[in-house]
């Protein structure tokens, strides 16, 4: 079993945030590290539901803010469509995955982390226009 460490990152690189999971298996699938990591955050913030979400994709129903979404009713978060919309979110290019300095491009990858245990998310924001 391995601790992984969950980072999101700014473009340039910098560490925006980060959190570490304990016994995890030494060989995952993309798919399974992304929903993994949605899980946890979407348990966390369950544990304490507040008016701001931050998490790797925006709820149904929150605004956008910077680092962050706006819940518009504190509610509780259903961890499985979360994970649905993340997993969407990364087909359409909505966040880079990195394990290590490696960029992961397919879901279904297989990845040792007994290698390297920090998984990176970088948010792509989309250009104004186009």
């Amino acid at each position: 079993m391995t601790t992984v460490t969950f980072r999101d990152e700014s473009a340039t690189g910098r560490p925006l945030d980060e959190f570490t999971l304990p016994g995890l298996p030494e060989r995952v699938s993309a798919r399974e590290l992304v929903r993994l990591r949605v899980r946890e955050e979407v348990a966390r913030y369950n544990a304490a539901p507040a008016a701001r979400f931050r998490g790797l994709v925006r709820p149904l129903d929150a605004e956008t803010e910077l680092n962050g979404y706006r819940m518009k009713a504190v509610r509780r978060i259903d961890w499985e469509r979360q994970a649905d919309l993340a997993e969407a979110a990364f087909r359409r290019n909505g966040f880079l995955l990195l394990v290590g300095d490696r960029q992961i491009g397919d879901l279904s990858e297989t990845i040792d982390l007994t290698v390297d245990p920090v998984v990176s998310f970088v948010k792509l924001v989309p250009l104004v226009g186009g």
